[in-house]
């Protein structure tokens, strides 16, 4: 005789009408999770199961933010003006500047509890954040040698939401080893100073990786050095670097190698699916083709690529390569999950003057094929489990609204206006989840209030001192 079956815990379960898993649409998907918040079952229909509760609206998988700098939000909106010549990432990157040598530990805290929550409300259930403010104004270390990192730790868990966190190691002002300014002391590390705030946040049981800053910013010797010794304490962490975000940055790499920045990374670095490659935006075809075979993800911020003049990535071609990649609000211009991938789609549109380019014969809608492959590659980028609805993962879920307007439509058509006609005021996101506990209830997180409070006061802050 068989024993009898496990009482569900209906604290710990969620009956969704319809979710997205990894192989598409389900109906009546009912999802159990463990009081450690990973899924154990997702079983397709499964209605009228007592005392269960019914998600009000559309599931769908939460989506990782793969590159965050948190500092930036407090001046997101306030470099919109044009200087003295032209304006660029260049001289944006001063103003920049400016706010960073501002910041002090609490400062840092309110602004990236803020931001996280913003997060929340926009659809991610976490994020991977590129953290590279690890000093005092002067330069010297803080008695805590970690204290930034784990003010940016202290955020993610007062917001609730999931994090990857990423030290940086910065070492040089250009390629060629240039000597850091003095406006980049904040940021300049040895490798070995580098992975002790690694082991620090270790043992505070937060999950790191490393991010060499970019080829200009670290010499190869101690690029090699840092990810041998964070792969040395852990095989699997993850490796984050932007990369040719910028044509002059591409002239420059050229001039000082004869080669260009991805090319050369992936000639002379073991790049693999542990590596995050952000930007990546001016390859060639032979480089995109590269990229999408090695593993890695390229990690695009479409919002801050517009808002910072980048450029394109070839986002049609690399996809049809099977190359892997996610999403990141880098910047934070803009944090709307949704407006990433509708930016991601509608570039492509004008330059290749389409519609539906990131469609493909397997996955006519645009939104699906989008959503499903940047939580994908987000997880991988992440090296957490938060790659859908599945056992094993996170129970990282967002609930869209169900109202008056969507009546009649499909899953496919409620994800697609949620991505591409969602209108101001009109915010989709009714819940979110993250590893099992409801942090945003009717759109509204329980610590918004006072989390824009100290938001305000700390930018206001930032802006009498820089």
């Amino acid at each position: 005789m068989n024993p009898p079956p496990p009482r569900l815990d209906t604290r710990h379960a969620l009956i969704a009408s319809h979710a997205l898993l990894p192989g598409g649409w389900a109906s009546d998907v009912l999802l159990v999770w463990d009081a450690a918040g990973t899924l154990t079952g997702v079983t397709s229909a499964a209605s009228g199961i007592a005392g269960v509760p019914r998600a009000e609206g559309v599931v769908i998988p939460g989506m990782p933010n793969l590159h965050s700098h948190a500092f930036q939000r407090a001046f997101a909106g306030l470099t919109e003006y044009r200087g003295a010549g032209d304006d660029s990432f260049w001289s944006w990157r001063e103003r920049m500047y400016q706010f960073a040598a501002a910041l002090t530990p609490d400062v840092l805290e309110d602004v990236a509890t803020q931001l996280y929550i913003e997060m929340l409300h926009a659809g991610y259930t976490s994020v991977c954040e590129f953290h590279y403010v690890h000093h005092q104004p002067d330069g010297a270390p803080y008695a805590e040698p970690a204290e930034m990192a784990l003010r940016i730790a202290a955020a993610a868990r007062r917001a609730g939401i999931g994090l990857t966190l990423l030290p940086v190691l910065y070492q040089a002002g250009g390629f060629g080893g240039r000597p850091a300014t003095a406006q980049q002391r904040r940021f300049v590390s040895d490798v070995d100073t580098l992975l002790r705030i690694v082991e620090r946040l270790h043992a505070q049981d937060v999950r790191v990786g490393v991010a060499p800053h970019s080829l200009r910013a670290v010499p190869p010797d101690a690029l090699q050095r840092l990810v041998e010794g964070m792969h040395a304490m852990d095989p699997t962490a993850p490796v984050h670097i932007h990369v040719a975000e910028q044509q002059r940055e591409v002239d420059d790499c050229l001039a000082w190698t004869g080669l260009r920045p991805v090319q050369w990374l992936l000639q002379h670095a073991a790049v693999d699916e542990r590596w995050c490659l952000v930007h990546a935006t001016h390859v060639d075809d032979a480089e995109r083709a590269a990229l999408a075979a090695c593993g890695a993800t390229a990690g695009l911020c479409p919002s801050t690529e517009a808002n910072l003049g980048d450029g394109v990535f070839p986002a049609a071609a690399y996809l049809d390569a099977g190359g892997r990649w996610g999403i990141g609000s880098d910047s934070h211009a803009s944090v709307d999950a949704a407006g990433e991938l509708r930016l991601l789609e509608y570039t492509q549109r004008m330059v290749l003057q389409r519609r539906n380019v990131l469609a493909s014969p397997a996955q006519p809608h645009v939104a699906h094929r989008l959503w499903l492959a940047a939580v994908e590659g987000g997880a991988r980028a992440s090296a957490r489990p938060i790659g859908g609805l599945a056992p094993g993962q996170r129970a990282d879920f967002v609930v869209l609204a169900n109202d008056d307007t969507l009546q009649g439509l499909s899953p496919e058509q409620v994800l697609s206006s949620h991505v591409f006609a969602c209108q101001p005021g009109r915010a989709m996101v009714r819940e979110v989840w993250v590893g099992g506990e409801c942090r945003v209830r009717s759109g509204e997180h329980a610590l918004a209030r006072e989390a824009r409070e100290r938001f305000v006061g700390a930018r206001a802050q930032l802006l009498r001192e820089s």
